[in-house]
């Protein structure tokens, strides 16, 4: 078939998602439909809604050829997310561009955690969080937006990451309730002024040499390497986490990193011999798998 700009026949929406959906789907696009639907719905200028009730419109000329350009690229496997810009996560929007990971429905499972024990397990009339490895700032906005009584310290090494969590801080009105700051890790962290947290929070790099090779070219050829990889095993940031977070965290209170889904026995373990943290437990995903490992400090 004809892309749409190249054949002469009226493309309406219905035959547009259609057609891109079917192209995606032999290109090997991951959620081929979805991407369609995002892609048009940017072009339009509208919600993805929107498409479903005006499926008889037909686009103009200028839209239908920045429509083809963004579906040749993302056929070349470009994330969506980068392509226009943003992404949603936890029911909020983000700004996202190649320098923070495009947030992940599975980390999802850490930000409802987190609030989870800001709402419910701890008698604290404010919350102090650190989120470290904050990349877009999603983590951080979604548990302030969700939890009045919360202030976050959110850090990262990246400058480049920090300029995109700052307009996105500013987008959602978090200003004052969630401060950034560029450390790696820990190292900056007194600079921010709080000397102690109630919950350290983390979705690190935990992706292994062998494993970074394996991925799509979606993540491995356009998503940060720096915010992917963690040594031979993937487990170094997360070792160092575990090392250095005890003077940082309260009594009673709480350590939760996202992992990846076969790693649980080894962090579990790592949780278990740091000497500080007790009631060790994994957390599971919407698709069954374990995401986030949790201990409260003993």
């Amino acid at each position: 078939m004809e892309s749409p700009t190249e054949q002469k026949t009226e493309w309406t929406i219905k035959s547009l998602l259609e057609w891109t959906a079917e192209y995606f789907g032999r290109s090997g696009v991951e959620q081929p439909r979805l991407c369609a639907e995002i892609l048009l719905a940017y072009v339009l200028d509208c919600q993805r809604i929107e498409l479903y009730v005006k499926f008889d419109h037909c686009p103009g000329a200028e839209q239908l050829s920045e429509f083809r350009r963004l579906v040749k690229r993302c056929a070349e496997h470009e994330p969506v997310g980068y392509l226009v810009g943003k992404a949603h996560f936890f029911s909020l929007e983000f700004e996202v561009s190649p320098a923070v990971l495009i947030p992940r429905p599975e980390t999802e499972t850490l930000v409802a955690q987190a609030i989870d024990f800001c709402r419910h397990q701890t008698m604290r009339p404010r919350v102090e969080v650190l989120d470290l490895c904050c990349g877009s700032g999603c983590v951080a906005a979604a548990i302030a937006a969700n939890v009045v009584e919360v202030e976050v310290v959110a850090v990262d090494n990246s400058p480049q990451a920090l300029q995109i969590a700052e307009k996105n801080v500013q987008k959602h009105e978090l200003t004052g309730r969630v401060t950034l700051l560029e450390s790696d890790l820990f190292e900056k962290v007194a600079q921010s002024g709080k000397g102690i947290f109630d919950l350290i929070v983390s979705n690190p790099p935990y992706i292994s040499t062998e494993e970074y090779e394996k991925l799509s070219p979606m993540v491995r050829d356009y998503e940060p390497s720096g915010a992917l990889l963690a040594g031979a095993d993937g487990l170094e940031v997360i070792r160092r986490i575990i090392e250095q977070a005890e003077p940082w965290l309260a009594d009673d209170g709480a350590l939760m990193i996202e992992i990846a889904y076969n790693q649980s026995e080894q962090v579990i373990a790592l949780f278990e011999k740091a000497g500080y943290l007790g009631e060790v437990r994994a957390i599971k995903d919407g698709l069954n798998h374990d995401r986030v490992v949790q201990a409260i400090k003993a």
